[in-house]
């Protein structure tokens, strides 16, 4: 059957998607990472912290469908990278999870009880949850640029030849502080729209502004170790994107400072560092203007710059291989089958734009400042 769409375009337009999966989590789940990173050192009553726990109470679940369809995505268009990522990171992965699981049960169980002890513990948990995941994100994205400890061997069996600590490099923590930094920088901003004004709004605007300083530093850091450390690999052989998908077949070779090749390629690629930077700048700006749509917006743009920046400067890289780049996996060499992709294209077409209008749809309804009075009068508040 003949397509109206080639191979090499819908393996392009999946990659596209699957960049636009991870920012779409990134701009609405990443902000509840971050306020519950922030929780702690924003709130000090237990009133501030219900407050706080509020602004993300009506809309947390429905932007961990982000998450979830990020994970389907990668299982049905790039079956190699799901392979060799889901079972490389296993560990770390169970680390996010178990993170993860700790925050619905804190949600629904914190003001069960009025003991002090007990809602300290299920605020600890809401940290946790916040924290540990935009960390190990961080850390495995930093892993990915580093190169995966993984080979394939003539069958395409993958072996993992890492270990859980093994994760943890100076360039993979450089990384995972950018991400925690960005995602608090989110959280700070999300509180100054959400929270009522006063002493939280307070606490998260002074945090906000450090976290935007750090991601401006460590987003400059991971640039300079990107042009001047061992990072990149590059393309050495013939190309055929059309191909079918065999991850050795593609010649590759480690080379340091490939990773900024496409920027001189591509000039307009540079559009995605450079939004990275204003971003972060502009909700600094907004933090310190008071302007809370401004911080917002920066904050958005930033992580939206920042997430663009990594797929932009591997591309056509997706998985690369530390310790034998001939297995590294790439858009043209580890994705489905042609007509997996076109059929998955249908589906996507249809539904996710259902996502984005009941999304919008949802905020709307929800949307308004979260007060202590309230707490007093809605019994539907955490």
């Amino acid at each position: 059957m003949e397509l109206p769409l080639d191979f090499a375009t819908l393996r392009l337009i999946w990659w596209a998607l699957m960049g636009v999966l991870l920012i779409g989590f990134a701009l609405t789940d990443g902000f509840d990472l971050g306020v519950g990173a922030l929780l702690p050192f924003v709130a000090k009553t237990d009133e501030e912290r219900r407050m706080v726990i509020n602004t993300v109470g009506a809309t947390w679940e429905g932007n961990q469908v982000w998450f979830v369809l990020g994970g389907g995505a990668i299982f049905a268009a790039w079956p190699f990278v799901y392979a060799v990522s889901f079972s490389g990171f296993y560990l770390a992965m169970y680390l996010v999870l178990s993170a993860l699981i700790l925050r619905p049960v804190a949600f629904k169980y914190r003001s069960k009880r009025p003991q002090a002890a007990w809602r300290r513990f299920w605020d600890g948990c809401l940290f946790i949850s916040g924290f540990v995941p935009a960390l190990v994100f961080g850390v495995a994205v930093g892993n990915v640029l580093i190169g995966v400890p993984f080979r394939l061997d003539s069958d395409l069996r993958a072996f993992y030849e890492g270990t859980l600590l093994g994760l943890f490099t100076p360039f993979s923590l450089l990384c995972g502080l950018l991400s925690v930094s960005m995602l608090v920088l989110h959280g700070a901003a999300w509180l100054g729209l959400k929270a009522e004004r006063g002493p939280v709004a307070d606490r998260a605007r002074a945090i906000g502004t450090v976290a935007a300083l750090l991601s401006l530093a460590l987003f400059a850091a991971g640039g300079l170790a990107a042009a001047f450390g061992d990072l990149g690999f590059r393309i050495t052989g013939a190309l055929d994107v059309n191909g079918f998908s065999n991850p050795l077949r593609t010649a590759v070779q480690a080379a340091p400072g490939a990773w900024l090749d496409n920027y001189g390629r591509y000039p307009w690629m540079m559009l995605a560092p450079a939004l990275g930077f204003l971003g972060a700048a502009a909700a600094l700006l907004g933090l310190w203007r008071r302007s809370e749509p401004l911080a917002f917006g920066g904050s958005s743009a930033s992580a939206l710059g920042i997430i663009a920046t990594v797929g932009l400067s591997m591309f056509p890289f997706i998985l690369p291989s530390s310790i034998d780049a001939q297995s590294s996996l790439t858009v043209w060499n580890a994705s489905s089958s042609h007509l997996t992709l076109f059929v998955m294209l249908i589906v996507t077409a249809i539904f996710l734009p259902l996502i984005l209008i009941y999304t919008a749809w949802v905020y709307r309804v929800l949307w308004g400042r979260s007060t202590t009075a309230a707490l007093r009068t809605n019994p539907d508040l955490y």
